[in-house]
């Protein structure tokens, strides 16, 4: 019987207590069901058809015309095209860098916003590094929205814009992203074949070189949080690594964006350990999950990875914290599970304008150091 864990990402991480999201299949949902009401367990079924939910997804975009939309899910030819014609519409603020190739080989580009000026701070921001997450792209793309839009206009993103840049991945994942459109709505990991085995794809968030392999990582190539063959080893992790090895010393901060669960989370994922400004984390994290909770009441939970979601080890904040990028953090955007990856389009506006809020306070936060 196979079980697909939707949070935690592996049963390992089921302790007393907790609440645990997955994905049963039809035939076996009934031994399932026996099993739990035997042993007095709570539940709740959040789909009775999850492949209803997931055709009824995917048709509302078929439906709708071949435009990109910051307020549905844009397939990846979309984003493409929305990339390019939105640097070619704001020259002085924006501009395509292409940074790689993915394992199918499509170009990776990132997208620089900020007034060209000396030598800037800057903040790296990636969305997508799981391909079933599909509310983490949308929330780059609404990012360079109101970065355009506003600029000139918004006192305070004038301000930021005009003193930082922002480097900007909309989509980490590209191959396992248009998996996810074309084949298996659930995919996660990249589309990499592994030698000897019929199994496909990488976790790109278990394949950094920051504690590769030892927690939360598997060995296993088809397990959901296979760590790769060797740290860096995937085409997408060494091409964004790589970037911000050579821009590491006006990086001041990282941001990635994943989904689901209503939390900031900031180093050690790999260790209980406190980091040396754990305090100062602490607070920044605080303060952005109060800008959130500001706009529409929804409540994050702030805190590190290892003690607030699970421990897990190769993630991408970690190693940016340990290549000198004291201020990185981890947002997991809404929902808390009722629709899990499948969070309605009708929620995307909402929920990138309260994560707006909580990027702005941390853009002023690195703006007002003094160093």
């Amino acid at each position: 019987m196979h079980i697909e864990f939707w949070y935690p990402d592996t049963a390992m991480h089921i302790v007393n207590q907790t609440e645990v999201d997955f994905l049963v299949d039809a035939d076996h949902w009934k031994i399932v069901k026996t099993l739990m009401d035997e042993n007095n367990l709570n539940y709740e079924i959040i789909f009775q058809n999850l492949q209803e939910d997931i055709e009824k997804q995917l048709a509302g975009d078929k439906n709708s015309t071949d435009k990109h939309s910051y307020t549905k899910y844009n397939e990846w030819h979309k984003i493409s095209a929305w990339i390019a014609r939105i640097a070619k519409k704001n020259p002085k603020l924006v501009s395509r860098i292409h940074i790689g190739n993915t394992f199918e080989n499509r170009p990776m580009y990132l997208l620089k916003v900020g007034k060209p000026s000396g030598l800037k701070k800057a903040i790296f921001m990636d969305c997508g590094i799981h391909a079933r997450e599909w509310i983490s792209p949308s929330f780059c793309q609404w990012f360079l929205k109101e970065a355009t839009e506003t600029y000139g206009k918004d006192k305070n993103m004038t301000d930021i814009l005009d003193n930082m840049n922002f480097y900007v991945l909309p989509v980490f994942n590209i191959d396992g992203y248009i998996w996810s459109w074309t084949q298996n709505r659930l995919w996660r990991k990249n589309r990499s074949t592994i030698s000897n085995s019929s199994c496909v794809g990488v976790d790109l968030n278990r394949n950094f070189n920051v504690a590769w392999g030892t927690i939360d990582a598997s060995k296993k190539p088809c397990d959901e949080t296979y760590c790769g063959s060797s740290a860096e080893s995937e085409p997408e992790t060494r091409a964004v690594a790589t970037f911000i090895r050579k821009q590491l010393s006006s990086i001041k901060a990282y941001l990635t964006m994943h989904s689901y669960s209503q939390m900031i989370l900031f180093p050690y994922g790999y260790s209980y350990e406190k980091t040396m400004n754990h305090e100062e984390l602490n607070e920044i994290a605080k303060g952005a999950v109060e800008a959130i909770e500001s706009l529409y009441g929804k409540k994050y939970r702030h805190g590190t990875s290892a003690a607030t979601i699970y421990p897990s080890s190769g993630c991408s904040d970690d190693w940016t914290y340990n290549q000198g990028i004291k201020y990185s953090f981890t947002f997991e955007l809404r929902d808390k599970g009722k629709h899990g990856f499948l969070l309605p389009e009708s929620e995307i506006k909402p929920t990138c304008e309260e994560i707006m809020l909580a990027v702005k306070f941390i853009a002023n936060y690195i703006l007002n150091l003094t160093d």
